[in-house]
């Protein structure tokens, strides 16, 4: 009996991985979303069409597809053919053709009482694949090649269809608190999509042979996936297209645009994509891996596409991947520190405070990469909207931007340009040293008032004598304000009086 397959393929580097925009590996910083499901997976999938990726069948089993495909009863016998072991190594690559061809048959999963028997036929076959590619020493040929990527199209690329929620609670759909939607099929599709791993892991699949068939197209159909709500697909999607895109240089350029495109139309039009996370871990190793100087395409890429990714609502379902890449690229690159931190700022959010916390943590990361000179251009705008952050009424939007100053690199960088700093925040130091309601809050906020006191009394005195002038001027400007109102009231009120008068003679 063959055992099932359940672990990942652990074969041979593909040289690719030497190549110098692509690093080999997924980083490990960046987390795998499998457990979890996105709350936008309820919207519009992009349909898929069997019939426009169905390949013919061996002649033996075309009379079966059409009733196996409607879930009928087949009119000829769908029986196993002979093991490998059965046959000459001559007959081998053959029989593989003739089992991939029977694999082509699709089975309706919705109903578990249907075809059972030949549904266990199909899955000892397909392992009995998985067994054949990943023992296999000699090399597959272009038929082979051929078929198989017919047989992997019509039994992946499919129609997704959104699990049926009521629309009365879509917008309340928390996706931590639901289940992920299972797909019936998976026990079948889990080892196609095995199968196609090892066989693009295999050394014996040769690269210029197999990418006339792994081909844009293929790519594409790729990608549809990833908008799968089942987790454990999506997994498997983000292994598969990270070893392509490793084995197979001549489609990097295209995988990249089309994710691009993906992106586009997430933050554009839908808001809805279930493997936003999946797609963002496979580029921060891309990223991980791209040659300096970075290209022009890399950057436009950073400035239209990954930045405005924080302005979904969604963005929690994503946010530690895409931080992950933000900071990949100022790492590289640390000019870009000054567009970064600009790109946070447009959309910064005003009233979603669990967001805002987000955005705290990936500026924090952002400056520890961020040299004096980038630092020097942004500063301002910057620091005008940590000022508003210290004065949130949220306490821990409050507590966590305090929190940047036991950064020993952003407490550098604020140290050397305080003149320009410290009079943007000192009214917000004040206000919440005298009336923010938290006591964390409140305590911290003297912490920090007592390090610029010590580290520049003179400019720390011109600010407070600054900030008593422009307390005193509101103060006459709000007592004008009310004798105004006072006077107007006092008009109104002798107006009503004297019309009254008048009614009354």
């Amino acid at each position: 009996m063959i055992k099932q397959i359940l672990g990942k393929v652990s074969g041979k580097k593909s040289k690719s991985s030497k190549n110098k925009d692509f690093s080999g590996t997924i980083s490990p910083n960046s987390t795998s979303s499998s457990s979890k499901r996105n709350d936008y997976g309820s919207g519009n999938s992009r349909k898929l069409v069997n019939s426009d990726i169905s390949a013919p069948l061996n002649p033996r089993f075309s009379s079966t597809e059409k009733n196996f495909r409607n879930g009928g009863h087949a009119s000829v016998s769908y029986e196993a053919l002979p093991s490998f072991r059965e046959v000459p190594s001559s007959e081998k690559q053959n029989l593989f053709i003739k089992k991939v061809n029977m694999c082509c048959v699709i089975f309706d999963f919705t109903d578990p009482t249907k075809n059972l028997k030949e549904k266990e036929i199909k899955r000892q076959t397909l392992l009995e694949l998985v067994d054949f590619v990943a023992s296999s020493n000699v090399k597959f040929t272009e038929s082979v090649m051929q078929e198989f990527v017919k047989m992997v199209s019509a039994n992946l690329f499919r129609e997704l269809t959104p699990q049926p929620r009521d629309s009365k609670v879509l917008d309340s759909y928390d996706v931590e608190e639901e289940e992920p939607s299972m797909d019936p099929a998976w026990p079948h599709l889990q080892i196609v999509y095995e199968l196609l791993l090892r066989f693009i892991a295999s050394p014996e699949a040769d690269a210029k042979i197999a990418k006339k068939y792994i081909d844009h197209y293929f790519v594409l159909k790729l990608l549809d996936m990833f908008d799968s709500e089942d987790p454990r697909e999506r997994e498997y999607l983000k292994t598969i297209l990270h070893r392509v895109y490793g084995k197979f240089m001549v489609h990097r350029p295209f995988i990249r645009k089309s994710i691009n495109n993906i992106f586009y139309r997430f933050v554009l039009e839908t808001e809805k994509h279930n493997g936003i996370a999946e797609l963002l871990e496979i580029l921060g190793s891309i990223i991980n891996g791209f040659a300096l100087p970075l290209k022009e395409e890399h950057k436009l890429f950073l400035s239209r596409s990954l930045i405005p990714l924080h302005k979904p609502k969604c963005l929690a379902m994503y946010h530690q991947q895409l931080s992950y890449c933000i900071t990949q690229f100022v790492e590289k690159d640390c000019k870009l520190a000054d567009m970064v931190i600009r790109g946070l700022l447009k959309y910064w959010p005003v009233t979603n405070s669990s967001k805002e916390l987000m955005f705290l943590g990936e500026l924090e990361e952002v400056l520890e990469a961020t040299q004096q000179p980038e630092f020097h251009r942004c500063m301002v705008p910057l620091f005008k909207q940590i000022a508003r952050c210290l004065n949130s009424l949220h306490f821990q939007v409050a507590e966590r931007v305090l929190f940047f100053w036991n950064n020993d690199h952003i407490e550098s960088l604020i140290r050397q340009n305080r003149k320009v700093i410290l009079p943007i925040i000192f009214p917000a130091l004040e206000r919440n040293g005298r009336y923010h309601w938290n006591q964390a809050v409140h305590g911290l906020t003297l912490n920090v008032r007592k390090v610029f006191f010590d580290l520049d009394p003179e400019l720390f005195n011109e600010c407070l004598l600054n900030f008593q002038e422009e307390e005193a001027k509101e103060e006459k400007i709000k007592s004008r304000r009310e004798s105004t109102w006072k006077r107007l009231e006092e008009i109104a009120a002798d107006k009503v009086s004297s019309n009254e008068a008048v009614l009354v003679n």
